[in-house]
């Protein structure tokens, strides 16, 4: 059974989502469901900080061993920050993909989006 945190958000595209509502941030990754049927993450595409995305907007790539994956905005706002580390060590991703394998860090530009997001209940019983 992958490893679902209860206090992180999520998408039907398998983000996490670990929003900060007193700083306004929401820091995204792929969730380990989704890690684990990639496989072994070999690069990233990520945006720089400054782009600007959209609900659902493609905000990167992920290339693994299997296939290569959009990822996708959960929430629309600015992206202030991009995990570099994952430039030399992709492979975070499979490792830690709560942890050190976050990749974008959003100043949300509406909160209440976050609301829409999954639960981890939610998010178990989507993944089945």
């Amino acid at each position: 059974m992958a490893n679902v945190p209860e206090e992180l958000r999520y998408t039907q595209d398998h983000e996490w989502v670990r929003f900060d509502a007193d700083a306004g941030l929401a820091t995204i990754g792929i969730t380990d469901f989704a890690q684990g049927e990639l496989g072994d993450v070999v690069f990233l595409e990520l945006p720089a900080a400054g782009t600007a995305v959209e609900v659902k907007g493609s905000c990167g790539t992920i290339e693994a061993v299997k296939t290569v994956a959009d990822l996708y905005a959960p929430v629309a706002g600015e992206i202030v920050e991009v995990n570099g580390g994952l430039e030399d060590h992709p492979e975070r991703v499979n490792q830690d993909p709560y942890g050190e394998g976050w990749m974008i860090r959003i100043k949300v530009a509406e909160p209440g989006q976050i609301d829409g997001l999954m639960d981890a209940e939610a998010y178990r019983a989507h993944t089945g």
